[in-house]
């Protein structure tokens, strides 16, 4: 999901990447149903791991929350949101986690653009 705001937000001004530390390999369903309750299809989508990202390094590597067991990966920038995970969630719940996720999207880039 916040692969996907980033992108609808960023205006193809950076290239995004989203990755897990345990893919598995499809997107959620109630993704799919939550993303699209906002207009946004995320059936072209699927789960991918960390080992697909440059490993050369990034400008900023932003997790949704993984503590000690957080990916290697080079950034010059690393963030941690700490957002629950919302797979078990039922989609009220999963929409508010949703809506976060949008929100701290939207602030990082705004974030970007005025450093």
């Amino acid at each position: 999901m916040a692969e996907a705001f980033a992108k609808i937000n960023s205006g193809g001004q950076y290239n995004i990447q989203s990755a897990g530390s345990r893919p598995s390999g499809t997107v959620n369903p109630k993704a799919i149903n939550s993303m699209s309750r906002v207009g946004y299809d995320l059936n072209t989508h699927h789960s991918k791991g960390i080992e697909t990202l440059p490993m050369d390094g990034v400008e900023a590597m932003i997790s949704m929350g993984c503590g000690d067991t957080c990916p290697k990966v080079p950034a010059k920038q690393k963030i941690e949101w700490e957002i629950a995970d919302p797979k078990e969630m039922d989609h009220e719940e999963f929409d508010k986690v949703r809506d976060i996720i949008q929100a701290k999207v939207e602030n990082f880039l705004e974030s970007l653009d005025n450093g």
